[in-house]
């Protein structure tokens, strides 16, 4: 086990949620700036605790939930293989899950909603990576004709058993809402703490909701959607409140990485549409990108009596933080592998003075492609080399390399360590004035 960890020592050990949506962009909130959509019941999770506006995951599906669900950047991982329709990879043993670290550490743990972490053998599934229960899909919702050429069924499972299929997308958000309420009730007021992880199937294309809830946004579809995940929220949220177990119980909102801007032609079938994104408001780039656009996303966290309510921070803070904290939090004994996340309950807990990580390594098709130390970020992508300061020019409209090539070299260097590190090769490069 590693040595120095910081746990919080407690006889009544926080419950722990985990509210995780599916492409959902930076600008797509109101407390994020969007001017239409209305999200009341999200944005009240800053409110009542922490708005975090420099939280980055992963560029795409696979590589943000194994950052937010082992701690771990994704080359670490052996996957052995795809993990969508027709993917023959998955979680290996070696890996020790969020879900298992604190199921042996005394939780209960649920899960509703998209894995994307290997299914076509039962091992790769929930049920054997330390979740006592999971409803919901193996993959994204368009693994299916005709969005993608698969003979595979996209199909609900219960457990280790696909239950439902064909499915109805349109129920999608309800389903793993009642499921969520389901397992809180019945697991507050226990000896046992809890940990449930609901992974949105939205707002991934195709976008589904219930008949109740189109037409309500005037954002059009899109906007209906959102509003069906914020329902959602809140009705979690109230159930917390109902059960008592509220104050105690650390709620954690993110989306996996930014929208899905640039489509592959295959997506601009069946009803799709270009605007049934989302928007990354200020930002540069998009999913699948290593510009901001696309790893930048809304998040929040809120722990009553622990995190102080009303906050916004624009300090760094990754995905495979969150789950370095909340096995803090939680008790929970960490691997002996190398991790990539920080302990932040102290930061979050009123040491204030920065949050514990300074550096972000943006990995895109096992390639290193981008790193961030302190403010700056050094991107480099096929013949340019680009260097931001995301303090002062967030939105990365103004490559400054040209004009500080002593810091590029540094940075550079520091590059290779990291890549050296997780095994896979730096993006090349041949100039220092490429692209703004």
């Amino acid at each position: 086990m590693l040595s120095g960890s910081t746990r919080v020592t407690s006889p009544d050990p926080p419950n722990v949620l985990i509210l995780f949506t599916d492409d959902q962009g930076y600008g797509d909130l109101s407390s994020f700036g969007h001017p239409s959509i209305e999200t009341p019941n999200i944005d009240r999770l800053g409110q009542e605790g922490m708005r975090l506006t420099s939280f980055v995951t992963g560029s795409w599906c696979v590589p943000s939930r194994t950052q937010l669900l082992t701690g771990r950047y994704m080359p670490r991982v052996d996957f052995g293989g795809g993990t969508g329709a027709d993917g023959t990879g998955g979680l290996p043993a070696s890996e020790l899950t969020l879900a298992e670290a604190l199921n042996e550490a005394g939780y209960r743990t649920g899960m509703a909603g998209k894995w994307h972490l290997g299914y076509k053998k039962d091992r790769f599934l929930p049920p054997n990576q330390g979740f006592d229960s999971w409803l919901g899909l193996p993959y994204s919702n368009d693994y299916v004709k005709p969005w993608v050429q698969t003979e595979e069924p996209l199909g609900m499972y219960r457990g280790t058993e696909m239950v439902e299929h064909p499915i109805n997308q349109d129920s999608l958000t309800l389903r793993y809402t009642a499921e969520a309420r389901r397992f809180i009730r019945e697991h507050s007021g226990g000896d046992q703490p809890f940990f449930f992880y609901l992974a949105y199937n939205m707002p991934h294309l195709p976008i589904h909701t219930a008949e109740r809830f189109r037409g309500q946004s005037s954002a059009g579809r899109y906007g209906d959607v959102i509003e069906t995940i914020d329902w959602s929220v809140g009705q979690i949220l109230d159930v917390l409140e109902q059960q008592g177990v509220a104050e105690n119980t650390i709620v954690f909102f993110a989306s996996d990485n930014g929208p899905w801007l640039d489509l592959p032609a295959r997506m601009l079938q069946a009803g799709n549409k270009p605007w049934h994104q989302g928007t990354t408001g200020s930002l540069r780039g998009s999913k699948a990108t290593t510009y901001e656009g696309g790893t930048r996303v809304p998040a929040f966290v809120r722990w009553p009596e622990h995190i102080a309510a009303g906050q916004t921070s624009d300090e760094l803070v990754a995905s495979p933080d969150i789950y370095r904290t909340l096995l803090e939090a939680g008790a929970a004994e960490l691997p002996d592998h190398t991790l990539d996340g920080h302990n932040l309950l102290p930061w979050l807990q009123g040491d204030r003075s920065t949050s514990p990580r300074n550096q972000y390594a943006y990995v895109l098709r096992n390639t290193l492609e981008a790193m961030r130390i302190g403010p700056w970020k050094l991107r480099v992508a096929g013949d340019t080399t680009q260097l931001f300061n995301l303090q002062s020019d967030p939105a990365e409209r103004f490559n400054r390399a040209p004009k500080h090539p002593e810091r590029v070299s540094r940075m550079r260097r520091a590059m290779r360590r990291m890549a050296d590190s997780l095994g896979v090769p730096v993006a090349g490069t041949r100039s220092t004035n490429g692209g703004s």
